[in-house]
């Protein structure tokens, strides 16, 4: 099996490793919406609904993966809603012919809202719990958010990535050079911890309140970094919303204001990361279907325009919190 493939992932094989749980698919197979893993879902015998996840190969070790289920169910115990991974057999993870994959309950829902702050004020609750938790120990083997793994990695990867057009590659990389020695300069968290690390609207699902779903991404790092994708509009409406995000939030966890600095910096560094995960990831047949834009100079243009935003947002003063 070559690195990162998905290619001797077939029906059979899904099947083969679901049943090997012991749990009998008794439907079809619905891929959901997922690039960087493989993930259905499925009814078994007795009609319950399940969602099967095969991780990325040598993406993650067995060992960090082990410590997102682990930390999922610590979060569970806690009564924090997160979508965790189901033991069976008295283990989460399994394998089957070189693929690691768990199962988990089938978690309905509506996308989380972004501009009602009766939500946020919620999720400002639960995230403060979820920290609450988190805090009591780091991760030992899963990374952190770094500027390494976030900047100078991303761009020395794009700098060599074919999809880049020669003719926009100088005003791509003086501007994207000039945002990374800002980010990087102004990256300084004080504190790390465990964090979901990809709280974006489309990982909570709203049914009654909030449900966290997608741990793949968890690492080590500041706080704001499960806060900040929540923010949207302009900077009067981010304001507005971050008030009532860390309000909520301070019931739970306390709240070192310094760390909206990082906001702009974080931003950046996802910015990077993401350009360099489309490239990374292009010879997997999925993501040329999914974003046939990234290959044209149309998207890259853009990516110009928006790097020459952000370092203006970089230069601005950081949000604060309303007196």
């Amino acid at each position: 099996m070559s690195d990162f493939s998905f290619h001797s992932l077939t029906p059979d094989l899904i099947l083969d490793a679901i049943e090997s749980t012991g749990i009998r698919v008794d439907s079809g197979l619905l891929a959901l919406n997922s690039y960087e893993n493989r993930v259905y879902q499925f009814m078994d015998e007795q009609r319950t609904r399940y969602v099967a996840k095969f991780y990325r190969p040598n993406r993650w070790t067995s060992e960090q993966i082990q410590e997102e289920h682990d930390f999922a169910e610590e979060l569970l115990e806690q009564e924090i809603p997160i979508a965790a991974p189901l033991k069976l057999n008295g283990q989460t993870l399994h394998h089957d012919q070189g693929y690691s994959f768990a199962l988990f309950p089938s978690v309905g829902g509506r996308q989380f809202e972004v501009d009602n702050l009766d939500q946020l004020e919620w999720m400002g609750r639960f995230i403060g719990r979820l920290h609450g938790v988190a805090q009591s120990r780091p991760f030992a083997s899963r990374p952190g958010i770094d500027t390494q793994s976030f900047l100078f990695e991303p761009r020395k990867e794009l700098q060599h990535s074919k999809l880049v057009p020669e003719s926009l590659k100088t005003p791509l990389f003086t501007i994207m050079d000039m945002v990374i020695d800002k980010a990087a300069g102004l990256y300084r968290p004080a504190s790390q911890i465990r964090l979901h690390g990809d709280c974006h609207p489309g990982n909570i699902l709203w049914r009654d309140g909030p449900t966290f779903v997608d741990l793949d991404d968890c690492r080590m790092g500041p706080a704001i970094q499960d806060l900040w994708m929540m923010l949207s509009g302009d900077r009067p409406q981010q304001l507005l919303q971050l008030d009532t995000l860390v309000g909520a939030y301070e019931e739970f966890s306390d709240f070192d204001h310094k760390q909206l600095a990082l906001i702009e910096p974080l931003r950046a560094m996802r910015m990077v990361h993401y350009m360099a995960w489309l490239s990374r990831r292009w010879e997997d047949p999925a993501f040329p279907q999914a974003f046939p834009w990234f290959a044209t100079d149309k998207y890259w243009e853009q990516q110009v325009l928006a790097l020459k935003e952000q370092y203006s947002a970089l230069q601005e003063p950081p949000l604060s919190l309303l007196p």
